[in-house]
C-alpha cells in the first residue's frame, strides 16, 4: 500500500478518483483549497485506488492520509 498524504493544511475541494480505478505517476488524484489556492495533488507512482479517507468540504492536515493506493 501507498499513502498519498496531504503537502499542506487546507480543505479537500474536490476527488478526481474512485476506488478500484486505475491512476498513473503524476495523475491529479484530487485538488485541495488552501489559502485561496487550487492545489492538486498527484499520485507518486502507478497504481489502483484501494481507499479513499477524504470527501469534498473536509478540513485536512500536512501530514494527514487522504488515500491509499495498491
Amino acid at each position: 500500500m501507498i499513502d498519498v498524504k496531504c503537502p499542506i493544511s487546507g480543505t479537500v475541494w474536490q476527488v478526481l478518483v474512485e476506488v478500484g480505478q486505475e491512476v498513473g505517476e503524476e495523475e491529479d488524484l484530487l485538488i485541495l483549497e488552501s489559502m485561496k489556492m487550487e492545489i492538486p495533488v498527484a499520485a507518486p507512482e502507478d497504481g489502483k485506488v484501494a481507499e479513499i479517507l477524504v470527501e469534498p468540504n473536509q478540513p485536512v492536515q500536512e501530514g494527514q492520509v487522504l488515500l491509499r493506493l495498491e
